[in-house]
């Protein structure tokens, strides 16, 4: 990937992989995330049992540890023969995209798992008293969707870390509100432009470019003190390869970033527009572990790209509105300052 001035501005440059591609070439590159969003199943059971685990954190690793030690007396998913094959996944909450998702080995054809297995995540202590901590059972199905058998939530941030002693919790059916993302993560600035026939693809000829200038971001949330490093990346998705991702430089110590970086993507045609969709996260770069931030989509926000359901096409009426006014202005600037969300990245979608 290059750097090259553009009005100013820093700015990098990247091919897009177009909508000539086919439906299967398609799946492939947007991994096993839709997959994994539709084999799970949360409604074939009724919930029963508990789990038992207790905490700790490690401040000479700088790690949480999770020790999963039992469920008991859980739903049967197969009831002619009254079992099932349970493992336990933890994510932690709003970030679960950030962290990423643990999980416990499979245990056969049993009601009443014995697992003593720790689960690890490499994280800082004040960023951890931000988040909630779910634990939840699951019913492992290999060839079919997997069963969801029950849950627990942990506000970290009242939680007694110096109580390392085992605890026996009852799962509970998947809330209403479960899992959902906090607000105020702060604002981005950005234009947008779309410049059609000028790109010199060989591989797209009479195509166009993309041109994405990230100016500055507003009151991000400061996740762990004293303040945050962050850096803006950008996919445009359905290709969430290397070659898509472009990134901004890192600023140091700043609530309130001035990027002033551009990102060109060639290979588009008019028709393009409307299938894909503009993903930009900011990031706060960590010695440890990169947090996520927050973030936005850009498309048409339909649930759809290239006729395939995928749940990344997910924009706010504010994204929609800004991509449509560059649909519909080429060759202009169109600007915005849009409020930054938790997005969960179609590469490791956490579900």
């Amino acid at each position: 990937m290059t750097e090259f001035s553009f009005l100013g501005e820093l700015t990098t440059s990247a091919h897009w992989c177009t909508g000539n591609y086919s439906i299967l070439n398609f799946h492939r590159q947007v991994s096993g995330s839709v997959v994994s969003v539709y084999n799970s199943d949360y409604s074939s059971v009724d919930v029963q049992g508990s789990i038992q685990f207790s905490l700790n954190y490690v401040h000479k690793l700088r790690e949480f540890h999770i020790f999963v030690v039992q469920c008991q007396n859980l739903a049967a998913v197969d009831t002619k023969r009254n079992r099932s094959d349970p493992y336990v996944k933890s994510y932690l909450i709003p970030d679960p995209v950030n962290l990423g998702k643990r999980k416990t080995a499979v245990k056969k054809k049993t009601l009443n798992p014995t697992y003593n297995e720790i689960l690890r995540y490499r994280v800082r202590m004040e960023y951890l008293t931000s988040q909630v901590l779910n634990l939840s059972a699951w019913h492992n199905d290999t060839f079919g969707r997997n069963s969801f058998l029950g849950e627990i939530e942990l506000d970290l941030s009242s939680w007694d870390f110096n109580d390392t002693e085992w605890k026996l919790l009852p799962l509970k059916p998947r809330a209403t509100n479960s899992l959902q993302p906090s607000d105020l993560r702060g604002q981005m600035r950005l234009a947008v432009r779309f410049l059609p026939q000028i790109s010199h693809s060989k591989n797209t000829p009479g195509s166009g470019e993309v041109h994405i200038w990230v100016k500055d971001c507003k009151n991000l949330p400061l996740i762990r003190s004293p303040t945050i490093d962050p850096y803006v990346k950008c996919f445009v998705l359905p290709d969430t390869s290397k070659k898509s991702r472009q990134k901004t430089r890192v600023l140091k110590r700043t609530v309130n970033p001035v990027f002033n970086h551009t990102m060109v993507y060639d290979g588009f045609r008019a028709e393009d527009l409307r299938e894909a969709c503009v993903e930009l996260t900011v990031w706060d770069r960590d010695r440890l572990a990169n947090h996520l931030l927050g973030g936005l989509r850009l498309g048409m926000g339909t649930g759809k790209s290239y006729g395939v359901q995928v749940d990344w096409m997910d924009s706010t009426a504010e994204e929609v509105a800004l991509w449509r006014r560059t649909m519909e202005s080429p060759n202009e600037w169109v600007e915005g300052m849009l409020p930054l969300r938790m997005v969960t990245a179609a590469k490791n979608t956490w579900k």
